[in-house]
């Protein structure tokens, strides 16, 4: 949340023109829980969508508890030198039986 709000009142000429933002960020606060609204920020940073609306709709919509691109759950697939790569599946020419 301390890093929404740097970046709202430094991005802006006048940080004035940043505070009816934050406050109604700060309202969602108590709409939702505390740690949605966190979640939501971490969620808006990583695709730089800074605004009231970006993180109400990221909260309406339940976005927050959805994985961030790149914290795939998926483990990365396993190397083992007995697993065939893609040139072992190369089309070969057939023969004639």
């Amino acid at each position: 949340m301390s890093e929404v709000t740097h970046r709202l009142l430094t991005g802006r000429q006048h940080p004035q023109q940043a505070y009816r933002s934050l406050l109604g960020i700060f309202r969602l606060g108590k709409s939702y829980s505390e740690p949605r609204l966190e979640a939501a920020c971490r969620r808006a940073l990583a695709y730089e969508t800074l605004s009231y609306r970006s993180l109400e709709s990221i909260l309406k919509n339940g976005m927050e508890s959805r994985p961030l691109p790149g914290e795939d759950k998926e483990p990365p697939p396993v190397q083992h030198r007995n697993i065939r790569g893609a040139d072992y599946f190369q089309l070969r020419e057939e023969r004639p039986c």
